[in-house]
Formats: C-alpha cells, sequence, structure tokens
C-alpha cells in the first residue's frame, strides 16, 4: 500500500470511529431520555384521570378498558395496561394489538423495595415477540420489559361503606394532595424495550446520517491533500513503469518542469537503443518458436487420440465382462463366473489334496416379502443380505489367491434369492457348519427396508468336494439338493448333503408335476369339518380343509402339499379356488334347506397381499353367498408385516361384512398388542394346547389365559383338536363352550356333511356322554 493510501486509510478510521462514538452516545441520551419521558407520562396520564378511581370502586369495566386502551395507544413501546388491587390481583388488562400475551412478573417482586404510595418499576425478559425487532432479540434472551407500578389514589377507603356516585365525586373535589388519599389500586405498565427503539429509530437515522456525512467529508478532504503531496511521486512511478514496459516515456500533462523534460528525454534515448536489439531477437525466437509449437502439437494430438482409444477399450472391455460374470443387483460374481472359478478351484483343491465346501443359501419367504412390499423392497433386501454375507466371510475364505485379481466368488448370486458360498483350504467338513451357523445369525438379524422391519431366515445346503461331487456341476447339485431338504424340514437351519437326499429330490420334482396338473384340473377337494355348540349341541360353523387325492400315493398329507404350492408360487391360485368353491358350495346348502351358520376358510399369509381384498369381494358377488356367512382365518404371520398396512385391509375386509378369525393362537408372534388393535372376530385354540392340557399343567393353564383374554377382549372362541370327553367338558367348564375335532366329527365331503346339518344332530350324543346343558 502507498503512503498515500495508508494516510487515507488512517484519517477514515479516526473519522469511522468518531462518528461510531457520536452516534453510540446520541442513541443512548435518546434512549435514556425515551424511557424517562414515557414512564412520566405514564405518571400523569394515571393521575390525570379523575373517573379512574371511579371506576375501580365501582367496577365499572368499561370506563376502566377505555382508560387503559388511552394508556397503550399513547406509546408503540407500551405492550400492556392493566389494574391490579392493591393486593396485586387483575381486576382489567388491555393488550397491544397483535401482541402476544404477557405473562408478568409476580405483584410482590414488582414493588418489593417500594412503599404503597410509591410508584416502582421493575424488568423481566420475554422470549416472544409481535415485531422484527423484539423476534431479533429471542436468541439473546428475549425483548426486556419494564413492569411500571403506578399507585390511584382516591379520597375515599375502598374499605369504606358504599357510597354514592355524587359522594364519591364531591370527594374527588375536595380532594388536594394535602388532604388525606388511600392507594384504591395499581396501574401495572409494561414498557418493551424494543418498542422504545422503534421510537427513537427516526432519531438514530438522523444521528447515523450526520456521522456518515461527516466520514465522507473527512475521507474526501484527506484524498484531496494526499494526493497533492504525492502526484511528483507518482509521476516518476508512471514514467520507471513506462521504461520496465519497454515503452516510451511520456511526460505527465501535470508535470511541464525542466527536471522531468530532461529525464524523460534520456530515458527515451536509451529505450530506442534497446528496442532496436530486442526487434531482431524476437524474430529470430518467432521463427523457433512456431517450429517447436508445430510439432509439440502434432505430437500431442497424436497421443490424446491413442490414449483416448486405449481408454474406450479397457472401459468397454471392463464393462462388458461385468455385465458377463457379475450380477447387476448386487454386483457380487454370478452364475457364470461362479461356475468359471468353482471348476477352477475344484481342480486346484484336488491337485493339493484339499477339500472345499460350497454353501447353497436360499432365503425363506422371501415370495411373500416380496409380493407385499413391492419389487424395490425386495432388491433392497437382497442387496442388503448380499452385503451381510460378503462381510462375513473370513479371509482365508477368499479365492481370489488362485484366479485372476478382483474376481472372487467367495460369495455369489445365482438368481432370484440364491445365493453361493465357497469355502477352500477346509481342514475339516465339520468346519463349514461354524461358518453355516455364523452366516444363519448374521443373516436373522432384523433389517429395515424403507421404514419395515423385516426378519428374514435362511435355509442352507451343504456340499463337500471330492466327498460328495467331484465336478462344479455336481457339487452344486449337491448343495441344491440338500438346500431343498433344509426348507422341506423346517427351514431357518443348514443341512449337509447325502445320498439319500437324491431320491427325495426326484420324488420331490415328480410332487410338484402332479400338483401344478391336480390344480389345472381340479383334482383337490375340499372336506369340512363341523364346529359344534357343546351347549345346544347345534353346528355352528365348519372350517373348509383342503385334500388332495393322489392317483398313486394316496392321500397326501396337507402340510406336505400346502408347503410345496408356497415354494412354487401356486398358493395363490390355490387359495383362490378353495374360496370360491366354499363360498358355492355354502350358496348349494342354503339352496337345499340346510342351515350352516358360517364356513372358515383359511388365508395362507402369501396370499394376503393387496389384490386379495378385491378377490374376496369378486368371489362372494360371483357366488351370492351373504358376506357374514365366510369367516377367513388368518396366520399370526399376517399381523407382524405391517401392522398399520394390515389393519387397514383387516378393516376394508370388515367393511365387506366378512367375519375374521385369529388362526392358531399362541403358537407364533401372539402379542395382546395387536389382537387388541386388529377388527377380529374370533380366537381359535390349537389342537397342540387342547391335545396336552390333561397332561401338563402349563398347556391348561394356557388354555383358561386364552379363553379369559378372548372373553375380556370381546372375542369369540373355538378350540379345534378335541378328541376325548374330558378336554370337552374342561373347555366348556372354562367358558369356550364351540369346539372342533374328532370327538363329534372328522373331517368329511361336502355330501357327508349335510348329515351333521339336521337340527340337534350332537344334542344325543352330548346327552349319552353327560355334556347335556343343564
Amino acid at each position: 500500500m502507498t503512503v498515500a493510501g495508508k494516510i487515507n486509510v488512517l484519517i477514515l478510521s479516526i473519522a469511522v470511529l468518531a462518528g461510531l462514538l457520536l452516534t453510540a452516545t446520541a442513541s443512548v441520551s435518546e434512549f435514556v431520555n425515551t424511557k424517562d419521558r414515557l414512564i412520566q407520562q405514564s405518571f400523569d396520564r394515571v393521575q390525570g384521570q379523575p373517573q379512574l378511581p371511579v371506576a375501580v370502586y365501582f367496577g365499572d369495566l368499561a370506563v376502566q378498558e377505555t382508560v387503559l386502551r388511552d394508556l397503550v395507544d399513547s406509546s408503540e413501546a407500551i405492550r400492556f395496561a392493566s389494574l391490579r388491587t392493591t393486593a396485586g390481583d387483575p381486576i382489567s388488562l388491555i393488550q397491544a394489538v397483535d401482541w402476544p400475551l404477557v405473562e408478568p412478573l409476580p405483584f410482590y417482586q414488582i414493588r418489593s423495595d417500594s412503599t404503597v404510595a410509591e410508584m416502582s418499576i421493575a424488568s423481566h425478559r420475554y422470549k416472544q415477540g409481535a415485531t422484527f425487532l423484539e423476534r431479533m432479540l429471542i436468541p439473546f434472551g428475549g425483548d426486556l420489559i419494564w413492569d411500571l407500578t403506578i399507585p390511584v389514589f382516591s379520597a375515599i377507603s375502598p374499605l369504606q361503606d358504599r357510597v354514592s356516585r355524587e359522594e364519591f365525586g364531591a370527594s374527588l373535589a375536595k380532594f388536594t394532595s394535602t388532604s388525606s388519599f388511600h392507594v384504591i389500586a395499581y396501574t401495572h405498565v409494561g414498557i418493551s424495550c424494543a418498542g422504545i427503539v422503534g421510537q427513537i429509530l427516526p432519531h438514530l437515522a438522523i444521528v447515523t446520517t450526520v456521522s456518515i456525512v461527516f466520514i465522507l467529508l473527512c475521507y474526501v478532504l484527506s484524498r484531496h491533500f494526499t494526493r497533492k503531496i504525492t502526484t511528483p511521486f507518482s509521476s516518476i512511478r508512471h514514467m520507471a513503469d513506462d521504461v520496465a514496459a519497454g515503452k516510451a516515456v511520456k511526460l505527465p500533462a501535470n508535470e511541464k518542469t525542466t527536471e522531468f523534460q530532461e529525464i524523460a528525454t534520456v530515458l527515451n534515448s536509451m529505450m530506442g537503443r534497446m528496442r532496436s536489439y530486442k526487434k531482431s531477437m524476437d524474430i529470430d525466437h518467432q521463427l523457433l518458436t512456431m517450429k517447436v509449437e508445430e510439432r509439440t502439437s502434432q505430437l500431442t494430438q497424436r497421443n490424446k487420440e491413442l490414449n483416448q482409444a486405449v481408454k474406450e477399450i479397457t472401459e468397454t472391455k471392463d464393462r462388458l465382462r461385468h455385465m458377463a460374470y457379475y450380477d447387476s443387483l448386487t454386483s457380487l460374481p454370478n452364475r457364470r463366473l461362479f461356475t468359471e472359478q468353482l471348476d477352477l478351484l475344484i481342480k486346484l483343491s484336488r491337485r493339493k489334496k484339499e477339500r472345499i465346501a460350497l454353501l447353497f443359501i436360499d432365503l425363506d419367504n422371501f415370495k411373500r416379502i416380496n409380493d407385499s412390499l413391492g419389487h424395490v423392497a425386495g432388491d433392497l433386501l437382497l442387496r442388503e443380505a448380499a452385503k451381510r454375507l460378503a462381510h462375513c466371510v473370513r479371509e482365508s475364505d477368499l479365492v481370489a489367491h488362485y484366479v485372476e485379481p478382483n474376481s472372487t466368488i467367495d460369495v455369489s448370486r445365482l438368481g432370484g434369492d440364491e445365493f453361493t458360498v465357497v469355502l477352500n483350504q477346509l481342514d475339516h467338513p465339520d468346519s463349514a457348519a461354524l461358518v453355516a451357523h455364523r452366516l444363519t445369525q448374521v443373516l436373522t438379524k432384523p433389517m429395515i427396508i424403507e421404514g419395515h422391519e423385516l426378519v428374514i431366515t435362511p435355509s442352507i445346503g451343504i456340499a463337500i468336494a471330492p466327498d460328495h461331487a467331484t465336478t462344479a456341476e455336481g457339487l452344486l447339485k449337491a448343495s441344491d439338493t440338500a438346500m431343498y431338504n433344509c426348507k422341506t424340514s423346517g427351514k431357518n437351519k443348514y443341512v449337509y448333503f447325502d445320498k439319500s437326499m437324491d431320491a427325495a429330490g426326484v420324488e420331490r420334482i415328480a410332487l410338484e408335476n402332479d400338483l401344478r396338473q391336480a390344480i389345472e384340473q381340479k383334482d383337490l377337494e375340499l372336506y369340512y369339518q363341523a364346529q359344534v355348540d357343546t351347549l345346544s349341541g347345534e353346528v355352528v360353523g365348519a372350517e373348509a380343509l383342503m385334500r388332495w387325492s393322489h392317483p398313486e400315493l394316496g392321500m397326501v398329507p396337507p402340510p406336505k402339499f400346502i408347503a410345496l404350492a408356497e415354494e412354487m408360487g401356486l398358493i395363490g391360485t390355490l387359495g383362490e379356488w378353495a374360496l370360491e368353491e366354499a363360498c358355492r358350495q355354502m350358496v348349494e346348502l342354503q339352496t337345499e334347506g340346510l342351515d350352516l351358520p358360517q364356513v372358515s376358510v383359511n388365508v395362507s399369509a402369501l396370499q394376503f397381499n393387496k389384490a386379495f381384498i378385491e378377490t374376496v369381494s369378486m368371489i362372494l358377488s360371483k357366488t351370492g353367498l351373504l358376506p357374514k356367512r365366510l369367516k377367513l382365518e388368518l396366520t399370526e404371520g399376517i399381523m407382524v408385516d405391517d401392522t398399520t398396512a394390515t389393519i387397514e385391509a383387516l378393516s376394508r375386509l370388515k367393511d365387506l361384512g366378512v367375519r375374521l378369525s385369529i388362526d392358531d393362537f399362541g403358537t407364533g408372534y401372539s402379542s395382546l398388542s395387536y389382537l387388541s388393535r386388529l377388527p377380529l372376530d374370533e380366537v381359535k385354540i390349537d389342537r397342540s394346547f387342547v391335545v396336552d392340557m390333561e397332561k401338563s399343567k402349563n398347556d391348561s393353564s394356557l388354555v383358561v389365559a386364552i379363553i379369559a383374554m378372548a372373553r375380556s377382549l370381546g372375542l369369540e372362541l373355538v378350540a379345534e383338536g378335541v378328541e376325548t370327553r374330558e378336554q370337552c367338558q374342561f373347555l366348556r367348564n372354562h367358558g369356550a363352550s364351540v369346539v372342533q375335532g374328532y370327538l363329534f366329527s372328522k373331517p368329511v365331503p361336502a355330501a357327508e356333511l349335510k348329515a351333521l346339518l339336521r337340527p340337534g344332530a350332537f344334542r344325543e350324543q352330548l346327552h349319552e356322554t353327560d355334556f347335556a346343558h343343564v
């Protein structure tokens, strides 16, 4: 910075400091004067209102509010005005317009240091505001409110017996400052600091303007005088700049002295000779530079083109390889890369006489989650599962040491919800179980997918090379077979391959084909098991149960083919057929004059999706069955997927008029919370509790607790699996009168059900077994 500039900055700094001090002093002085003037004006206004003590004495609220309103309107800084008794109790209050309600200080704090007849003032912070200034003060503790209390004097004591207005007026006329007086009330005035600032803003603007003008004047004068002093030095500097730039020295227009003319002449002579020499040098240098730049440009262009071509080829090659060998959803190796590298790994392990293990992982019930929450949620779940698997596998399980860099198949995705994990350098076959157990623990931890907390379980099949197979295809088939065996035997665990599983795999494939044909040809049949009221002996309902008579295997157990249908994705078709067939046969029974109050149809968790409600409505409309005669039995698994969505779906079913029952209560995610929130009509006691309640005190106590709970919630009860008179007697004595089981009837076809629907069909049986209702 030049000397002139430093002088200007110094003078400007002094001027700014003086202006700020002037503004601050004037602002503080005006603020204090305005505050004192406002307090005095408030006091004078209160004392100058002779009608105020009269209004207080006679309780005239209109006059009080008029006086208070005049006081509030007299200044923008007054936020409220109120009248208080001498004890501090509020009489009336007027707020400033558009200003939030103020919580004043307690009265004893305001007047703690004042006598009865003195005016007092106290302050407090208020952390709300209506104006811009008040809101700006909130981060600094809020606006400052002065609580001013002004006594209201009266010639008549407030304790004196009632006097007339004329007498009160006469006493006021005689009232002088020397006379005895009484404090009849206090006027409480709230004065806002922000309001006073708002009042003095015009004055502050004038002071600020004067200060700015003063600063600008100082700056202009400083510039003028410093320029006159430093102009010659500036001329010399410009001449030196011209020399440095190689230009002819020009004499400044304001410098015509002889000394400056001589200096300019000498400098221009020197510059002329240097310019001539430089010109010849520049021509030679320019020619040389042009040649060098031409060759450099050509080489640079060729190099860029070559690098770009190499880059494009490499990127294309990598992209094609990634598309060919890696899964687009999870970025894990796909089936192709997995098969190629597994084959290489098996050959290497055979050469080194080592074992490797292949873990085939399938996520249980993934299809149900995918159908319920959508494909986007399903993709997110697969990504999360892939991430957990990849992080869980130990370093020694990697196969990158034997294949090209960055191409590992420690964890691969074969498609859908199927993953594989390869364990190499296996010391013992049992070591694979440790990894499988670790994978199960990691995968079963809850995961949050689009706001839903989901828990998935894996079924893991384990195959060892060379014990179970010596080729990649054989090892993959063995682990796949073990995985399916794991699913059919309970899921959420791991199973080692056994050669006996091959026959089971062939049988399963045949059974899948037969089931598909049976569904297409409608070879399945509905049986019905009666639900009997043990108090009247009447059939009050029947549960529709699916049966499949295989031409070679005979009757296939329902748990077997229903679980198979769920895995094959056919449970929706199967369930829709069962629902429509049960409704149709109910209508036929009604047409024949047989009275079956209601039919129960089981609903799989995989059926219960967004389209299920429309399906139920369509079937009821198509068959003509009254909705109240249809009861849907829901598993507890449906209730825990998405409570909000489940309640909404069940409510829509209830709106159709359909009755809802919770099946197998107590065997799954039983919760009083969801049971009390869901629009249910009935609870079914699972047969596992009924069968064992005679042998187990815990089961009998649990049955009693379920009955008590259902009755307290206003829900109906059905106990299934009743096979003995003792079970029936126990249930009826504890309040569960409707039972279902082989004691009264096994599941029968619709034709045989008709004989059970005659009035009092089981009354004689109840009487014979001493169960008649007395």
